[in-house]
């Protein structure tokens, strides 16, 4: 795709990687801060330039229906087309400083995927979408590796960059981190519409999908607001994976207690009194198995880490029924224990 066009009604261009369809003036960067109008072109000034790079199980992502036990090369830039005061990546989301000794062409990045064992390549920990450019080449090159790609995202990508993503992003895991359009205007950046609009279209194209929702106290936890999150994922399909995550004191919101414990299992039970099938507890040490309808435990995990794979060619070894979402490959349990940071920037 092209990633920007001209402005009909001026000398502008109008970039096409997030919602926000910014107009950029030549020289002006847009509202990630790292997608700048050079004169002819819109240029991604973060292409290749990374900030943070690890191994991580895949289920820190989190993915829990997808490549289950695997291994997952994690990569971001800086930059983000959101404002969240909540940021746990704050440092880097909301840095528009590009450490310019840090260049990975696409190729040496799916080198290092294959020399450390991974089966997929996440673009996270600051906004993939901001440098969808960079991700682009180096999907094409990972597809042709036999490598997934997953993106884990705010959600407020182009429909172009969605309909893009078909054939190249394997999975991706997306926030829905409100249901009240004025949090998500004033306080966040974006626009609760049009995010729900591409979760439909993600869902739509078949890119698999999970979202989590952090649960802030005061902010989005109340039953109304979690009744109406979970009835919205309920309507995807109820197979649709919810991650329900604890907030601990981040960034600018430091005076707000963590979320307790009761109030993710009440989260938990609003969705399940919904219909919703699967539902996860995350960023506490909680024990999230998943288990077949016929009551088989198919998935034993602690935290992020996979005490037991169960699954036979992803299917339920008792019932034979496949569970949702699990792709091509059954990994031993012992690959998703927690890896080690990278030796590279």
């Amino acid at each position: 795709m092209k990633y920007f066009k001209k402005d009909d009604n001026s000398n502008k261009l109008i970039c096409l990687l997030c919602q926000h369809y910014c107009k950029l003036s030549s020289n002006q960067i847009g509202i990630c801060g790292v997608n700048k109008n050079t004169g002819s072109k819109i240029e991604n000034l973060v292409y290749g330039y990374i900030s943070a790079i690890n191994l991580d199980p895949i289920e820190k992502k989190p993915l829990y229906h997808f490549l289950p036990s695997s291994k997952s090369l994690s990569i971001g830039t800086v930059g983000c087309n959101f404002k969240c005061p909540f940021c746990q990546n704050h440092s880097i989301s909301q840095s528009h400083n590009i450490d310019k000794s840090n260049y990975l062409d696409p190729k040496q990045i799916v080198q290092l995927a294959q020399q450390y064992q991974a089966q997929s390549i996440s673009y996270t920990y600051n906004e993939p979408t901001i440098f969808y450019p960079y991700i682009k080449d180096i999907a094409s090159i990972a597809k042709q590796n036999n490598l997934k790609n997953i993106m884990v995202s705010n959600g407020f990508q182009s429909s172009e960059v969605i309909q893009d993503m078909v054939g190249l992003i394997d999975a991706i895991n997306v926030d829905l981190k409100s249901f009240d359009k004025a949090y998500y205007k004033k306080y966040l950046g974006g626009n609760l519409d049009k995010l729900l609009n591409n979760l439909r279209l993600i869902k739509e194209l078949g890119i698999w999908l999970e979202i989590t929702t952090l649960i802030i106290p005061t902010h989005n936890d109340s039953d109304e607001e979690l009744t109406n999150i979970a009835k919205f994922i309920h309507s995807l399909g109820d197979d649709t994976i919810w991650h329900i995550s604890a907030f601990h004191p981040d960034f600018k919101e430091t005076s707000l207690p963590n979320t307790s414990i009761d109030t993710l299992k009440r989260a938990y039970n609003i969705g399940k009194n919904i219909g919703l099938k699967y539902i996860y507890i995350g960023n506490i040490n909680y024990t999230n198995n998943t288990i077949c309808e016929c009551g088989e435990v198919l998935i034993q995990r602690e935290g992020f880490r996979v005490i037991k794979n169960n699954l036979i060619n992803s299917k339920c070894p008792r019932c034979n029924k496949e569970l949702e979402g699990v792709k091509d490959i059954n990994i031993d349990s012992r690959a998703s224990s927690e890896a080690p940071r990278l030796k590279i920037l």
